[in-house]
């Protein structure tokens, strides 16, 4: 069953965000792009270099209006030692999403049953909470921060010009296509 435009359910979670404790919800994420990125542990060794490069990449995520939500099981207690142990991880400037009830991780469908983790999956998600476009990967495979922003930016497009479509590799500036019967078999 596929996820596309499936409303986030309301939820209620504690973050570790820029030194601090604090409690996400819905209403936090609805009004602008969102991207949830889960990921299976914290003290792990695909993970860190994955929330390193959303790291680097965060002030273009931030250019488009979009924030950054990642999401372990692990607890926001967790989310602050990883952060005091590894400056990689003490340098993160996005909300981690604490999910030890496996709430999120069940609603996102990226839940591996009876080990306690998530796989890695992304989801980019409207102002109104609603998911747009997402990807679920195994535990080794480690995903991109800029072909997510690529992503991100196809999606307020065609979000913003519905009559308009995006195509492989668009990047925003590139011509964009227009559905129609005299395009059908002409690309």
């Amino acid at each position: 069953m596929s996820l596309i435009n499936k409303q986030v359910e309301d939820f209620k979670v504690q973050a570790y965000h820029d030194g601090e404790f604090k409690e996400v919800t819905l209403d936090d994420v609805k009004g602008k792009w969102s991207v949830f990125f889960f990921y299976p542990a914290d003290f792990s060794f695909v993970c860190p270099t994955e929330l390193a490069d959303l790291q680097d990449n965060y002030a273009k995520f931030q250019e488009v209006n979009c924030e950054i939500y990642s999401v372990s099981t692990d607890t926001h207690f967790v989310h602050k030692g990883w952060a005091d142990a590894t400056p990689t991880i003490g340098a993160i400037k996005y909300p981690m999403l604490a999910d030890p009830t496996q709430e999120l991780s069940k609603q996102f469908g990226v839940l591996i049953p009876g080990e306690g983790l998530a796989l890695r999956g992304t989801f980019i998600v409207s102002p109104e909470g609603q998911i747009k476009a997402y990807e679920v990967n195994d535990l080794g495979i480690g995903r991109n921060a800029e072909e997510l922003i690529r992503k991100v930016q196809a999606a307020q497009f065609v979000y913003e010009h519905g009559d308009k479509v995006c195509p492989a590799k668009w990047t925003p500036g590139e011509a964009t296509l227009e559905p129609s019967l005299d395009l059908v078999g002409k690309i």
